[in-house]
């Protein structure tokens, strides 16, 4: 018999040295590509369909007016509720909307601000077609709807 027993080797511990710089780089990474929602939505919408659809490209030049049932009818009552920024509005409010979007945009560029309408697919076209009436009282003529892809024909 030998005097040294040959001892039998498993696997190496991992190295787990470096593992919280891969877990801050992950953590960096996805706070620098995370954008935070800037508005909560208190309006539901399923947006309607469209075959032929264009992205936005200028997002800063963009007011969206968003239209639909409210999330909570208890509170804000049945039918179609219009939302400006973080709080649910009238149409009457629409015109004071715009004008504070347009407050934060050069002279230059306020011929080229866009309304967005993100309504649900259910709303009612009395509700659409007062906002857009409101719109053409203070000249804002650029009127964009927001719409999912559907298919194709």
């Amino acid at each position: 018999m030998s005097k040294f027993k040959k001892k039998k080797k498993g696997l190496p511990p991992i190295n787990t040295a470096s593992l919280p710089d891969i877990v801050f780089m992950l953590l960096f990474f996805f706070m620098v590509a995370t954008t935070m929602r800037e508005v909560s939505p208190l309006v539901s919408q399923k947006l309607p369909t469209a075959v032929e659809i264009k992205k936005l490209s200028e997002k800063r030049l963009i007011s969206t007016i968003y239209v639909g049932p409210a999330t909570d009818s208890k509170t804000h009552g049945e039918g179609d509720k219009i939302q400006l920024n973080d709080k649910i509005a009238s149409v009457k409010e629409v015109r004071n909307f715009i004008y504070t979007q347009r407050e934060g945009v050069a002279s230059d560029e306020q011929s080229a601000m866009t309304t967005l309408i993100k309504s649900d697919e259910k709303s009612t076209v009395g509700t659409i077609n007062d906002i857009e009436a409101e719109l053409r009282e203070i000249n804002a003529l650029k009127v964009t709807y927001a719409t999912r892809q559907g298919a194709s024909k």
